[in-house]
C-alpha cells in the first residue's frame, strides 16, 4: 500500500496494511519563528532542514513546519492602546509576502515528496493575535471589548483562509493542519469562546474544507494549556490531534468524543519523556499499547504535539518499525 492511500484509508476508517505514523518538530529557534519575513535566509534554513528530515526519515506523512511565519504583520501593533483600536486593522491581501512567502515554503517542500501527503501548519486567528499582543493583552481586550476583538479575529480569517486555500490549489498540500487553543487555561469560558472566536476558526475550515476534504484539526495543549476539548467536537475536520497526556484523554476516548474521526497520536511530545529519553523497549512497549487499545482503523500514530528538536531521529524510527510489524 503507498503512503497516501494507507494515510488517506486510515483519515476515512478504512482498513490500512499497517498504521501510519508522523512526529514533527521545529526546524528553527524559538527567538528566529517570527522574523521569517525580515530574515529570508530564516525560511531557506527551514526549507533545507524540512529536506534533510525527509531525506533521513522518509515518513508516512509531512507536517510542513511555518517556521518564521509566526508574526501575523501589521502597522497597526504599535498604535494599539484599547480593545477598539483593533478595529483599525485590515486585511494583507493575497499578494502579500506573508501569504506568498508561505505558499512558496510549502510548494517547495511538496517538491522534495513523491507519494507523501503534506499538511501545512496553519495557527488559528486568536492564536496569531495572541503572538502579535501577548496573551496578557489579549485578554485584557477581551475583557473590555470581545466584540471588538471578534470583528479583529474576522479581518485575520480572511487572510489564513486565502493562505489556507492557497496551501492546496498553488502549493499543493494535501490540506492544512489547523493549531487551535482556549488561550490562558480556559480565563475565556465555553459560551465566550463559541461566541466570539469560533466563527473565525469557521471561516478558515470552510475555505480549506472547499479545497480538500484531508484537513487536521490539532487542539494544541503547549506548555501545558489544557482546553475544553468540547469546543471543537463539531469542527469539520478529517482527523483530530490533542494532547492526550496534559488533556487525560486516550486516542480510544478521544476518537469517540470527536464522532469516530480519524485521530492522530499517542505519545507524549514534552522533554525527558518516553519517547524522548526512554529505551527502545520501552518505546516499542508503548507504541503496541496503544495500538492494542486504539486498534488499526482510523489510527495515526504521533504525538501530543512537537516533539523536542533535538530528539534522536531513531527513536521517531524505533515506532514506525515497530508499528509495522504490528
Amino acid at each position: 500500500m503507498l503512503k497516501r492511500e494507507r494515510l488517506l484509508n486510515a483519515f476515512n476508517n478504512k482498513e490500512v496494511d499497517r498504521v501510519p505514523v508522523g512526529f514533527w518538530f521545529h526546524f528553527l529557534k524559538e527567538e528566529e519563528f517570527y522574523q521569517g519575513l525580515e530574515q529570508r535566509d530564516l525560511i531557506e534554513k527551514n526549507i533545507a532542514a524540512h529536506k534533510a528530515f525527509i531525506e533521513a526519515t522518509d515518513p508516512d506523512f509531512v507536517k510542513i513546519m511555518s517556521d518564521g511565519y509566526f508574526l501575523y504583520p501589521s502597522k497597526v501593533y504599535p498604535t494599539l492602546h484599547s480593545a477598539a483600536d483593533l478595529r483599525k486593522l485590515t486585511p494583507l491581501g493575497k499578494d502579500h509576502p506573508w501569504i506568498q512567502g508561505q505558499v512558496r515554503l510549502a510548494k517547495t517542500v511538496v517538491g522534495f515528496l513523491n507519494d507523501t501527503s503534506a499538511f501545512y501548519n496553519i495557527f488559528a486567528p486568536s492564536t496569531l493575535l495572541r503572538f502579535a499582543i501577548g496573551n496578557e493583552k489579549f485578554i485584557e481586550y477581551f475583557r473590555q471589548d470581545a466584540a471588538a476583538v471578534a470583528d479583529a479575529l474576522e479581518i485575520i480569517a480572511q487572510d489564513v483562509a486565502t493562505l489556507s486555500e492557497l496551501i492546496v490549489t498553488e502549493a499543493g498540500a494535501e490540506g492544512i493542519y489547523l493549531s487551535v487553543q482556549n488561550p490562558e487555561n480556559g480565563k475565556i469560558s465555553y459560551e465566550e469562546y463559541r461566541r466570539y472566536i469560533t466563527p473565525s476558526e469557521r471561516s478558515v475550515l470552510s475555505r480549506a474544507n472547499a479545497v480538500s476534504e484531508n484537513n487536521i484539526l490539532h487542539c494544541c495543549g503547549y506548555a501545558g494549556n489544557k482546553n475544553d476539548l468540547t469546543i471543537w467536537q463539531d469542527y469539520e475536520a478529517k482527523a483530530v490531534n490533542w494532547a492526550v497526556t496534559i488533556e487525560n484523554l486516550d486516542l480510544t476516548e478521544g476518537k469517540k468524543l470527536f464522532a469516530d474521526k480519524a485521530v492522530i497520536g499517542g505519545f507524549d511530545n514534552r522533554p525527558g519523556k518516553l519517547l524522548h529519553s526512554g529505551t527502545k523497549e520501552e518505546i516499542e512497549s508503548f507504541a503496541e499499547t496503544i495500538i492494542t487499545k486504539a486498534g488499526k482503523i482510523g489510527v495515526i500514530i504521533g504525538a501530543d504535539c512537537t516533539v523536542p528538536s533535538d530528539i534522536e531521529l531513531t527513536r521517531l524510527q524505533w515506532v514506525k518499525d515497530k508499528v509495522a510489524v504490528l
